[in-house]
């Protein structure tokens, strides 16, 4: 097999993708609130545990979004 040259790092979409993330994880956060009217007990920390990790995770995407746009304003994309 041939040796292939790896792609160039294209940043340029980031921050757009990110947005899209926290979009996303959001909506799963609301959508796991709405469950646990009828989750057990068990479910039930399941799925608050989960959604504690969802919103550390939250944080740092938004954190990423603030460098990947000073970033780019600086030119580094």
């Amino acid at each position: 097999m041939a040796w292939q040259q790896p792609n160039p790092d294209d940043r340029s979409d980031n921050v757009e993708r990110l947005q899209e993330a926290i979009n996303n994880t959001v909506e799963n956060m609301c959508k796991a609130e709405d469950a646990l009217e009828h989750a057990s007990e068990k479910d039930r920390a399941d799925i608050e545990a989960k959604n504690h990790r969802r919103e550390e995770s939250l944080t740092a995407m938004r954190n990423e979004v603030k460098e990947e746009a000073a970033d780019r304003e600086n030119g580094y994309s």
